[in-house]
Formats: C-alpha cells, structure tokens, sequence
C-alpha cells in the first residue's frame, strides 16, 4: 500500500492519497478544493489512476475537491448515506471500497456530525474529524452530539488494536499521527473520561463558528458545487 498525507495550511485540513501498487489504482480522501491541482499532480508523477474519491464527513471548515475530481479523472465518490447526496455510492459501516487490492473498510463514527464515518485500511485508520491526536471534534453543529461521539470513539475506534496508526482529519499542533493505543491513555478528552465527562468536557469548549461554515457546508451537500464553479453534482 502506497500512502501520502498532505496538508491544507488554511484549515489545518489532511488529504490522504492511498493507492494499490501493483494496480495503481489510487484514492484520495477529504481532498481540498484549491489544492486539486496539486493532488492531480502528485497522483500522475507516482504513475496512479485515481478511481474514489471519499470523504469522511460534510465538512465545515473548507469546500470539498470531490466533485472536480469526478468531473475530472471519472473517479467515484462516496461518503457515508447520512451525508451529501450528492455521492456515487453511499456507505455504511462495514461496506468496503476497494482500489485494485487495497481494501478500505467504512467504519459509522457519527457524533462530530451525523454522518461522521473513519476509513480503516491496513495498520491504520483515517479518522477525520472524530479523533484527532490528543483532542477530538466538535460536536455543536450539523446533528453533532457529544454522547454519540463518546460511543463513536470508545466503541468503534478504541476496539481497534493499540498499535493502529491514527491518521486524524485535522491538526492544529504540527502532529502528523497518533495510534489508538496512545490516544486511549492520553487523549485529555477521553484518558480515563467516563461519558458524562466527555460530554461536560464537549460542552464547554465555546468555540467560534468555522470561518466559511454558511459557504462549506451547502457547497459540500453538493460535493463542492458553488455559485463561482458550476460543477454538477
């Protein structure tokens, strides 16, 4: 398996290129609408053929490159049935996408948002916004809910074995990655946290509203199509 993390500066976003050497066939996950240019670029020098695009949420801090990446290479799209309805394929726990011999599982997280879904893939797990490394998303909008979170994150994600690689959605302290095993013990939100100290924790961060929230989300229920693009959906 061929694995690349890159990096929007602007929203602290992480786009995951994961490809099947022997096929080439490649995928990218939660790709970032200005840097299509880049990733494009990235997934031709390495020799690849993008064929799915996913997302692991609708996103509110940055508008999604899924649908000009469909319009563009013919690649799929899919995302958890809960979400953008714009989609190929809608996915529920434990459906897999497969990219030559590379097998990606859907793992339902909800809880940041309704729709939350982890991708997990040998060795690791793409846990977009519902673990981040030492911390976690919020869960105050789009039918977040900090107890579903909880659930989410100590039923589905702490189940997988310790030495899981946790490649978050996000970043804001220059980490890169984590593993199950270090965020059980020492993820301040979650070390030692029984439910209802998450949930107290969840409501009491008084955290502003994402910058382009009222532009990301309707943008991205329609897999990045806005007023300036014009791209289908």
């Amino acid at each position: 398996m061929l694995l690349r993390q890159l990096f929007d500066s602007e929203s602290s976003t992480y786009t995951y290129l994961l490809a099947d050497r022997e096929s080439g066939e490649a995928i990218l996950v939660d790709p970032v609408r200005e840097w299509v240019e880049r990733d494009l670029k990235l997934v031709g020098e390495l020799g690849l053929r993008l064929v799915h695009v996913l997302e692991t949420h609708v996103h509110a801090d940055h508008v999604t490159a899924a649908g000009v990446l469909r319009e563009r290479t013919g690649a799929t799209t899919a995302a958890s049935a809960s979400g953008a309805p714009c989609v190929d394929r809608g996915l529920r726990h434990g459906d897999m996408v497969r990219a030559g011999g590379l097998v990606v599982t859907a793992l339902a997280t909800p809880g940041h948002t309704d729709d939350g879904m982890c991708f997990l893939v040998p060795g690791h797990v793409l846990t977009g916004d519902t673990l981040l490394i030492r911390g976690c998303g919020r869960s105050d909008f789009q039918n977040g809910d900090a107890a579903t979170l909880y659930t989410s994150i100590t039923r589905v994600l702490f189940a997988l074995p310790d030495d899981t690689v946790v490649l978050p959605g996000h970043d804001y302290r220059g980490m890169t990655s984590s593993t199950i095993g270090e965020e059980k013990a020492y993820n301040p939100r979650l070390a030692g946290k029984s439910e209802a100290d998450f949930v107290s924790i969840m409501g009491s961060l008084g955290l502003a509203p994402p910058k382009k929230l009222a532009e990301a989300v309707p943008a991205n229920r329609a897999c990045g199509k806005t007023s300036e693009t014009g791209e289908r959906t």
